[in-house]
This record gives structure tokens, C-alpha cells and sequence, in this order.
């Protein structure tokens, strides 16, 4: 394989193409990209859910670059966009995924409300991790994994530094050693990774896509 194939092989992977169904309410992981809470506003006016809820502090990525919680800047995307203010709920402490859940089970304990289905809306190469920790911290409750509809290409934005085609690959091979590392860790549930899959996450490693590397 190439170094394009590798790409979309590990892209692909990343995806949980999971068919939407009507939840209880949309939980939306912050992060550096404003077309994530877009999304998240989308299906809410879609009809998906009657609840919106935002997850996040300032991360890895947004501190320096917002004044304000992740969670904050999200929800003004979605008032901006017609949710009502009322339907949105914000957590806005969490500055990685685990704490996103942590940080809104206590939320939801503090509301009184108990949720039972959801729809968790992520950054695309960040799905099936997001799924995988999901399940993890709430393994009885029904979960399902949407991002922006949007292919390798449509995603990255090269004027971007954070969101170029190079800081991509390295995101997403970073997210792809975090699905083995975090599972071991015991910090999410297993995900199999295919032969190919993982030849084309040894392919890129060998170029030198290590950046968004943690220590195992």
C-alpha cells in the first residue's frame, strides 16, 4: 500500500458508520472544530434528540486558542443556529475524553436526569474511540457515533495548522494507537483492528506520523 491508501485505510477505520436512530439526547465531545458542534446543532433541529449537551474544558488543543470552555463556544454555535437555549445542557470542565463522560454523568446526576440512549457526535477519525470509551464508563446505556459527513479530503482545511492534511495523518494515527494503548489501560472497551489496518498504521509510523504519539 501507499501512503494515500494508508490514509483512508486508517480514516475508514475510524468511522463507526452507525445508522442514527431517535436518542434520549446528542452528547457532543468539545475540540478545536467548530463543525462538530454544527453537526450536533443539525441533527438536534433534525428532530434526533430534545437534548443537547456540550463536553468540554479547554483540551490539548483549544488552550491558548479560546478564552472560553469548549463546551461554551459549542453551544453558542447551536443558539447561533436556532437550538433553544433552554434544550442545552453544558459541561465545561473535561479536558479529554474520559472526563467528557465522567464530567457529564455528574452533570446529568446534578439535572436529574438519567438519559439511556444517545447520540455521541465526534470529530470523524475520533469516532470509534469516542465509541469504545463510551461504552467503557457507561457499558448499559445505548450508544451511537455521528461526525460531520465528511471524506479525508473534505476534512481537512490546509490553511488550518491544526486541521492540514499533514496534522490530520498524525491525528489520526495518533488516535489509532491510543485505541490499542487506552484498551489496555483499561481506559476503553477493546476494538479488533484489522491486519491491513494496522500495516497501514505501521506504514505511516515508519514516515515519521508520530506527533500526536502518547507514552505507552
Amino acid at each position: 500500500m501507499d501512503k494515500k491508501t494508508w490514509i483512508q485505510t486508517i480514516w475508514n477505520y475510524h468511522l463507526m458508520q452507525h445508522t442514527l436512530e431517535r436518542a434520549d439526547c446528542i452528547l457532543t465531545l468539545g475540540s478545536h472544530d467548530l463543525r462538530v458542534a454544527s453537526h450536533a446543532a443539525d441533527l438536534y433541529l433534525q428532530g434526533w434528540a430534545d437534548y443537547l449537551i456540550f463536553s468540554g474544558g479547554l483540551g490539548r488543543l483549544t488552550e491558548g486558542m479560546w478564552e472560553k470552555p469548549e463546551a461554551e463556544v459549542f453551544a453558542e454555535v447551536a443558539i447561533q443556529k436556532g437550538v433553544p437555549e433552554e434544550h442545552i445542557l453544558m459541561e465545561n470542565r473535561s479536558t479529554n475524553t474520559g472526563e467528557n463522560l465522567r464530567f457529564t454523568e455528574q452533570l446529568m446526576k446534578e439535572k436529574g436526569l438519567d438519559f439511556q440512549k444517545f447520540i455521541v457526535v465526534q470529530k470523524p477519525y475520533m469516532e470509534r474511540r469516542a465509541y469504545a470509551t463510551f461504552k467503557k464508563h457507561f457499558p448499559a446505556k445505548e450508544c451511537l457515533i455521528s461526525s460531520p459527513p465528511l471524506s479525508y479530503d473534505e476534512y481537512c482545511i490546509p490553511t488550518d495548522p491544526e486541521i492540514n492534511h499533514e496534522r490530520v495523518v498524525h491525528l489520526i494515527v495518533g488516535d489509532l494507537q491510543r485505541i490499542k494503548v487506552y484498551a489496555d489501560k483499561g481506559f476503553q472497551v477493546p476494538q479488533e483492528i484489522p491486519e491491513e489496518v494496522w500495516q497501514a498504521y505501521e506504514g505511516l509510523v515508519n514516515l515519521g506520523y508520530k506527533e500526536h504519539f502518547i507514552a505507552e
